[in-house]
């Protein structure tokens, strides 16, 4: 799956990986490529300036550590970004909802009676 497809659901993605515990961004990536079993594939062009947005908007915080001599950022979920995680879940839900009345059903259905 492309970056392009994720568009306007990437933020709500990282803050719910974020949600089970602090990850460096290498790890964060691995959490969603192995979470959707190698569907979302993200490049690092695509993850890590989407975590800065989400530091900048207090959503995250980042502490810088060494590991072996190599400097790594480590982000985490803040109380902000755990109210924002719960307003994008019931946005979802809302989304799928609406949605799956048209697409989850056949054309029947869908017709006017």
């Amino acid at each position: 799956m492309k970056a392009q497809s994720l568009h306007g659901h990437l933020d709500a993605l990282l803050l719910a990986v974020l949600e089970q515990g602090p990850l460096h961004g290498y790890a964060v990536i691995e959490a969603l490529r192995t979470g959707s079993a190698g569907q979302l594939d993200l490049p690092t062009g695509t993850v890590y300036p989407a975590l800065r947005r989400l530091e900048r908007a207090g959503h995250v915080a980042s502490t810088w550590s060494t590991v072996n001599g190599r400097e790594r950022r480590t982000y985490q979920l803040t109380d902000d970004g755990r109210r924002a995680l719960a307003g994008e879940r019931s946005g979802w839900r809302e989304f799928r909802t609406t949605v799956g009345r048209f697409l989850d059903t056949g054309p029947a259905s869908t017709a006017p009676a």
